[in-house]
């Protein structure tokens, strides 16, 4: 220990700072940008985005060599939520999302899952995961929460939560609880602009903050912030990234949290269109936030380092300030046994596999007309996949080879299927239109369907012409559950919450009659409430 704390207590003021950044590069080999930032900042920690990532083997490669530059080990980070929020998906197993298994409803499994994909991560040198979501989504209109959160229910949230951070601690990696003090009542996505929740202190306490003090109580490592503005919390507008009432009066001395304060990446629009990135850094630091988050851009990155630094020199930034954050991530990097080289927990992918296999099967939730199924085997089936075809800052458009199409032909059923974008082409219409003619059933595989009023309406028209055929008629949601709200009317609506490949399996059994659906819904849909 007293070798530990020489060696943080004897950096210079720049590489203090440096502890107290995390950021992001391109390629999958250390970038020139990132190996200038470790060696000459004393950078704390990266981010790794699929970008940066090939399969296991080359992650492990990738973090070693990165260790290798740093004088102080990095914090490793990544966003491997599960489900529709993950960056690695080859050699390691791809666990069901926060909302399946909230829908799945076994907290003891939900803890097995983390702990079993904290192992696998550790294993190839990832330490910190931006997991779990606590945000707890009560808004139909969320765009960028959604099926990242376990639900409408607090206390569910909280449950779920806690169970799944102390699951990461037993596989090794720290659990870093998201967003901070809430972003699922918004309908304005922080990485375009910046939202606002507007509700009194009395409900942010009943609601919003409930998931967050089960997760401080259970001990998580992490908590990153939400660039959002909370007038309850900080009547200035300012966002809770950057707000001492929020970070410093209401997570540390209210709700007691002596752990890591990160930031969500200051790069985000609601951060970079506004302050600024250089400007936020300082801000957030002056917050009471420990570690930095900047994703993307060197010059950002360099700009918001040099920004602290001339802070501190200039008295804006007490000292002080600086040394308690570089301790609070030093104790973290301890704990992790990063300056020991602990051998991580060893992997189990075979349970890891059952595990996320199980979840995906209790997920799978039949909302309406399930006296209609199974589909009929002597009759063609129709499935129409939808499909992102653009990437996000958050989910990345990624080709699933295993579509519900692929899972209902290895259950013998006899399809065809086509594929089609968020919103659709007219081409992409008639051709949908022209094969549900044919076809003696149609499956609308439908993702986000509300916030798109082209496969709104697609669904709206198939069900209608089926329905005059006296066809069957399943819409499944991939992702949001809400998509029942934009064809209400439909016969049969299951929810999968995901479209990876496990999901697609257990929902091809709900449909072909092998398995029951039996997951409980985690939000209201119109007159169908959560459990």
């Amino acid at each position: 220990m007293a070798k530990l704390n020489n060696l943080l207590d004897g950096l210079d003021l720049k590489c203090k700072i440096g502890q107290l950044f995390m950021c992001g590069f391109d390629g999958h080999d250390p970038a020139e940008g990132v190996v200038r930032l470790i060696e000459a900042y004393g950078l704390g920690g990266v981010i790794l985005f699929r970008r940066n990532l090939k399969d296991a083997e080359q992650v492990s490669r990738l973090t070693t060599a990165l260790q290798e530059k740093a004088a102080v080990p990095l914090l490793v980070s990544i966003d491997q939520e599960g489900g529709m929020v993950v960056r690695l998906e080859e050699g390691v197993t791809v666990m069901p999302g926060a909302m399946a298994i909230g829908a799945a409803g076994d907290v003891e499994l939900a803890r097995e899952a983390a702990m079993l994909s904290g192992a696998e991560l550790r294993a190839i040198g990832v330490n910190m995961n931006f997991a779990p979501c606590l945000d707890v989504n009560n808004n139909p209109l969320n765009p960028v929460i959604g099926v990242r959160s376990y639900g409408e229910k607090p206390r569910k949230a909280a449950e779920f939560g806690a169970a799944v951070v102390r699951g990461y601690r037993e596989g090794g990696i720290a659990a870093v609880a998201k967003h901070f003090p809430g972003h699922g009542d918004t309908a304005v996505d922080s990485h375009h602009a910046l939202p606002v929740v507007p509700h009194g202190p009395d409900r942010l306490n009943a609601v919003e903050l409930v998931p967050f003090r089960a997760a401080i109580a259970e001990g998580v490592d992490a908590i990153m912030t939400a660039h959002v503005v909370f007038p309850a919390y900080e009547p200035d507008g300012v966002p809770a990234t950057m707000s001492k009432r929020i970070l410093t009066g209401l997570l540390r001395e209210r709700l007691g949290f002596g752990g890591v304060v990160v930031t969500d990446c200051l790069e985000m629009n609601a951060v970079s269109e506004t302050i600024g990135v250089a400007r936020g850094a300082v801000e957030a630091v002056k917050g009471g936030a420990d570690l930095i988050l900047v994703s993307h851009r060197l010059d950002r990155q360099i700009a918001a380092l040099e920004a602290v630094y001339e802070a501190v020199l200039a008295g804006e930034i007490p000292a002080s300030r600086i040394d308690e954050a570089v301790r609070r991530v030093r104790s973290l990097k301890e704990k992790l046994g990063l300056f020991a080289r602990s051998a991580p927990a060893s992997p189990d992918p075979a349970r890891a596999e059952s595990v996320a296999r199980i979840l995906s099967e209790q997920a799978v939730t039949i909302v309406k007309g399930g006296e209609r199924l199974p589909l009929r085997r002597d009759v063609r089936t129709l499935v129409v996949w939808t499909e992102p075809r653009a990437s996000t800052e958050v989910v990345e458009a990624v080709e699933q080879r295993w579509t519900l199409g692929a899972a209902l032909r290895a259950e013998g059923l006899d399809t065809a299927e086509l594929a089609i974008g968020l919103e659709p082409t007219e081409a992409e219409k008639a051709e949908v239109v022209a094969a549900a003619e044919a076809a003696g059933a149609i499956v609308f595989a439908s993702y986000d369907a509300g916030f798109y009023a082209g496969q709104s309406a697609l669904i709206r028209t198939l069900h209608q012409a089926a329905e005059a055929a006296g066809k069957p008629f399943v819409l499944a949601s991939l992702r949001t559950p809400y998509d029942l709200l934009a064809a209400p009317q439909v016969p049969v609506y299951i929810c999968a919450y995901e479209n990876k490949p496990s999901m697609m399996s257990a929902l091809a059994g709900v449909l072909i009659g092998r398995m029951p659906g039996a997951g409980r819904l985690p939000v209201t849909i119109g007159e169908f409430a959560s459990f």
